[in-house]
């Protein structure tokens, strides 16, 4: 991680799960950490928390299925941090209404979060880096629902598995259209399992093996740590099937 020291992270959905803990991670590793996120209040509890840690943590209030709050929080970054070198856009909104009852609010917000507003912060993210030559890297926490689509509990979770293939798909979009304009900045997408955070249905722990936030973290790390010239394009991090938690 010594290539980030004093570098600048971007981290979506910074106010609580697999966002805060990478947050506490990524400052103890000397990176100025920009978090978005609805929550302001959580995220000041979060900075109170790791103020004396080796780096910084800027909380922004922003809700990514806005474009304007997206455009807002990245020209106070530009101005005040003057550039972005990681971005990880983990922002994720789910709903447990099935898709053919749903309403219209809850069919485009999914899409506006998980989808719409990746690519957003992707695109304010790369303005910024190009503009400074940075060898940068994106990372998108995506899910195993972008890989098949899960059903539980009278629930296929609406549009999120659609919301997670399209994602998968943008991923490998703006790989290429990087090494179209020549940029070295990597794209690596994560997949994780059932996660334990406040997501999910919270019954789902109690049947399912699931893995921690912090587990989750680890793989973002590995992927940050390596060298230039190696790039990690998808991670699948998932329970060990069956595994019973003590």
């Amino acid at each position: 991680m010594d290539r980030w020291n004093n570098k600048v992270a971007v981290v979506t959905g910074a106010s609580s799960g697999i966002g805060e803990s990478l947050v506490k991670e990524l400052v103890k590793n000397n990176v100025k950490v920009v978090g978005l996120a609805r929550r302001i209040e959580n995220m000041e509890k979060i900075k109170n928390n790791i103020k004396n840690q080796k780096g910084a943590f800027y909380p922004i209030k922003c809700d990514v299925s806005k474009e304007n709050d997206i455009l807002k929080a990245f020209q106070w970054i530009e101005k005040n941090l003057k550039t972005v070198d990681i971005l990880v856009n983990n922002a994720a909104v789910l709903t447990s209404d099935l898709c053919i009852e749903s309403s219209t609010e809850n069919l485009k917000n999914v899409i506006d979060v998980n989808l719409i507003g990746t690519a957003l912060c992707t695109r304010e993210a790369v303005k910024i880096m190009r503009a400074n030559n940075i060898a940068g890297h994106i990372i998108n926490i995506n899910s195993i629902a972008g890989q098949r689509v899960a059903f539980f509990n009278n629930s296929g979770f609406n549009m999120y598995s659609p919301s997670k293939y399209a994602q998968k798909a943008m991923s490998q979009v703006v790989e290429l259209e990087l090494e179209h304009v020549k940029s070295p900045t990597k794209v690596t997408t994560i997949f994780p399992g059932l996660v334990k955070t406040e997501m999910p249905p919270q019954e789902a722990f109690k049947i399912i093996p699931y893995v921690d936030a912090e587990d989750i973290v680890n793989g973002i790390i590995y992927a940050l740590s390596t060298p230039p010239h190696v790039q990690i394009k998808e991670l699948t991090i998932t329970p060990v099937p069956g595994y019973q938690r003590k």
